[in-house]
């Protein structure tokens, strides 16, 4: 019986605990268990990757000793597959043809024989369904809590769409799918070159012409072996509010979000006093905007009174802008401060992160789904600001100050009688 009523007392407590602590602050999720590097070669085997253009040789047979050389120096933990298009149909009829790709070794540890031997097989053959190739793609390489990579060669542009390879990225981006695109072009064409890099930016990933045998096979082996650099844990995805009230409440970690052009949205971070926030954004460019744009971050109080703005901290990239701030009651917000005399506030202070852009689409460009958004959110204690000499104040400051200017006064008066006087001697 005694067990049972401390038991229940406990529970109690507990239960009053909670409430009297309010909403528990969504949390980044915990590190999932390793998974090995997952990625797809994707080989466009249309019939122009018969053109002999790249060191006097076909592109394909170029492509086909790259894919060699890659396979051979293949990391040992990661995972690869490899998927064309536009490599089996020979007709003419275009509705067929666009149907044309095929995972010719799935996503797995590689055979290097076997893999070799699909590809030495290869001739360029139909269409270019790049769209299509793209979508099948991200579903051979399965969901996952890491990154995954796709590794598009193609010497032009899609002739099967829709879908559109561009809007296909878009939409693979916005699952929240963690895969990242890197495409590499065989053929100096401007179009195609403007498509390949709409496919690359939609998804964070890079954009490369590659002119000859050496290029191709170098780059390739590097974005294979950057797969194991990027393996790693993906952002939680959240869902920003257009009000600070109605804004979800984060704990510290990172996260995912879209944002719409010229956008404001609102996420609520609790700090104790004692604590300094900091926080960093990152908005990727992944579509056409106009040149005067921006992104600002900014943390307020759940009034609206804005505690502090952040500045610009740079990202080193052209199509990714970044800013962040710190912020601590203690040495930034004067008004939230206590009177000496008053009681100590334990409870933590909301503070609300606003994320704004001024980007405007250029035309044509489409405004769905939104930009994508990086927030970084952690809560540290708060360094302690130097402190600098008490002067005092009121009447005490008045009479230092007053004595301070009379020593100064006779002091000068003294040298200036004796440097008269050593004046007139000599």
């Amino acid at each position: 019986m005694i067990n049972f009523k401390r038991s229940a007392a406990v529970l109690l407590g507990l239960l009053a605990t909670t409430a009297l602590a309010g909403p528990v602050p969504a949390q980044a999720d915990e590190e999932p268990v390793p998974e090995p590097p997952r990625v797809e070669l994707v080989l466009d085997v249309s019939g122009s990757m018969r053109a002999a253009d790249i060191d006097g040789r076909s592109r394909i047979s170029v492509a086909q000793q790259a894919f060699n050389e890659v396979v051979d120096a293949l990391p040992a933990e990661t995972q690869l597959g490899i998927r064309v298009l536009g490599a089996t149909y020979r007709g003419k009829d275009k509705k067929v043809g666009c149907q044309d790709t095929q995972q010719i070794v799935p996503v797995g540890p590689v055979d290097r024989a076997a893999a070799k031997a699909a590809v030495a097989t290869l001739r360029p053959t139909g269409f270019t369904p790049v769209g299509l190739a793209l979508r099948t793609a991200a579903q051979d390489l399965g969901t996952g809590a890491t990154t995954r990579r796709i590794v598009l060669i193609t010497d032009g542009e899609d002739t099967c769409a829709p879908p559109d390879p561009c809007e296909v990225a878009r939409e693979l981006a916005a699952q929240g799918t963690s895969l990242v695109v890197d495409t590499l072009g065989l053929a100096p064409d401007e179009k195609v070159r403007r498509q390949l890099l709409c496919i690359a930016s939609a998804t964070g990933g890079t954009y490369t012409a590659a002119q000859s045998a050496e290029e191709l096979t170098g780059r390739i082996k590097q974005l294979v072996e950057r797969a194991g650099d990027t393996n790693t844990r993906a952002p939680t995805v959240v869902g920003g509010a257009n009000a600070c009230d109605s804004a979800p409440l984060l704990a510290p970690g990172v996260y995912a979000d879209r944002e719409a052009f010229s956008e404001h949205r609102y996420y609520r971070v609790p700090v104790r006093p004692g604590q300094e926030l900091r926080a960093s954004v990152s908005m990727a460019l992944d579509r056409p905007v106009n040149r005067d744009y921006g992104v600002l971050l900014r943390a307020t109080a759940a009034d609206g009174r804005e505690l502090v703005r952040g500045a610009d901290a740079g990202s080193g990239r052209a199509d990714v802008l970044s800013a962040g701030l710190r912020w601590s009651a203690t040495a930034d917000d004067e008004d939230a401060r206590t009177e000496e005399t008053a009681t100590p506030v334990v409870e933590p202070t909301t503070v609300c992160l606003v994320v704004s852009n001024s980007f405007a689409p250029r035309p044509g460009t489409a405004a769905t789904p939104g930009l994508p958004v990086e927030l970084t959110i952690d809560v540290v204690a708060a360094a302690p600001a130097p402190d600098g000499p008490d002067l005092g104040r009121g009447w005490v400051l008045l009479a230092l100050l007053t004595i301070a200017g009379l020593l100064t006064g006779l002091l000068a008066g003294l040298l200036t009688r004796w440097w008269v006087a050593t004046w007139r001697e000599n």
